[in-house]
């Protein structure tokens, strides 16, 4: 009987050694929150997977997690990854980045993160970690509304005073501004909940149009940002085309799910052996569209010149 028992023991044993081997890696997915462009960097990512050649549940295995745009969640999804010692930390978006950077450092699990607009300023450039930059093409945002609105003077941008994203990409607004003859007036927030206030006072200060950045907590109550805008008379623009598809008139931005495909190539290499995190440099996407919702063009009685009709994709829902 013992003997029995042994073996059993034995063949029990075998059996969860194979298993384990045979367990295709997890790549934990930490997303800040779910709106258009996160979504679309997670399905490029999944993409970029299978892209490169891996085979899901053979090569690799998701376990996805949504923090709801709460940073404390994030950083419990992130801990929860470390605890399950997963092969790889994907991180869509900055919060979700510097969680996952901190709870895999003492596991030197590498970190491939996402729309992410200014790595550096965001402290993820250095050990193992790497990934994609969102950075927005500020200038051509800024040509693009100024040859749709040339009477225009003064650009309104809500944003987050927390998030390194944003706060770069304003420094580069008010650079870049007054460069096309536009003021920019900015109003930050803390949270989410402090957005729609935020819009009435740009709106209050009798700004020409509202222009988005990639901030969470803007993108994440834009809807109603919109309905404000919309009823006071004034255009906002997108970054980016889901932004658009939503009711802003237009943007001159990239395409989210080939920033996450890019991403989930990086990863691929990573999860082969083909390349380290520590010795990729994160990547930019260069090339960008131009977006245009013909709808909400026609609300605020805007005409698209020849030179933008002959390059703009049409964006809207309908």
């Amino acid at each position: 009987m013992k003997k029995l028992i042994s073996i059993i023991v034995a063949a029990a044993m075998i059996l969860t050694l194979t298993a384990s081997a045979l367990a295709a890696p997890v790549i934990g997915i930490n997303q800040y929150g779910e709106h258009g462009s996160l979504d679309n960097c997670r399905e490029g990512f999944i993409q970029g997977l299978l892209d490169a050649g891996l085979v899901e549940n053979e090569d690799f295995e998701i376990k996805y997690e949504n923090a709801g745009f709460d940073n404390a969640i994030a950083s419990q999804i992130a801990q929860n990854f470390s605890a399950l010692n997963v092969a790889i930390m994907c991180a869509i978006a900055t919060p979700s980045a510097t969680a996952c950077y901190a709870a895999a450092e003492d596991k030197d699990i590498p970190v491939i993160f996402t729309a992410i607009t200014d790595p550096v300023e965001a402290g993820l450039v250095d050990g193992n970690v790497t990934g994609t930059s969102d950075k927005l093409p500020v200038e051509a945002q800024l040509d693009l509304i100024r040859k749709l609105q040339p009477d225009a003077d003064t650009i309104g941008i809500i944003y987050t005073t927390s998030e390194p994203n944003s706060v770069s990409a304003i420094a580069e607004y008010q650079e870049k501004g007054p460069e096309y003859g536009f003021a920019i007036e900015v109003v930050g927030v803390t949270a989410q909940s402090e957005v729609t206030q935020a819009a009435d006072t740009l709106i209050g200060k009798g700004v020409d149009c509202f222009s988005n950045l990639t901030d969470n907590n803007v993108v994440g109550v834009l809807s109603s940002v919109l309905e404000k805008t919309d009823e006071a008379g004034i255009p906002v623009y997108g970054s980016e085309v889901e932004q658009v598809k939503l009711g802003c008139v237009a943007s001159a931005g990239i395409d989210y799910i080939q920033l996450g495909r890019q991403t989930g190539m990086m990863a691929a290499k990573v999860l082969t052996g083909e390349a380290s995190a520590y010795d990729m440099p994160y990547e930019t996407i260069s090339e960008y569209g131009i977006y245009v919702n013909s709808e909400a063009l026609a609300r605020f009685g805007i005409e698209l010149p020849e030179d933008i009709t002959e390059k703009a994709i049409e964006s809207s829902e309908a």
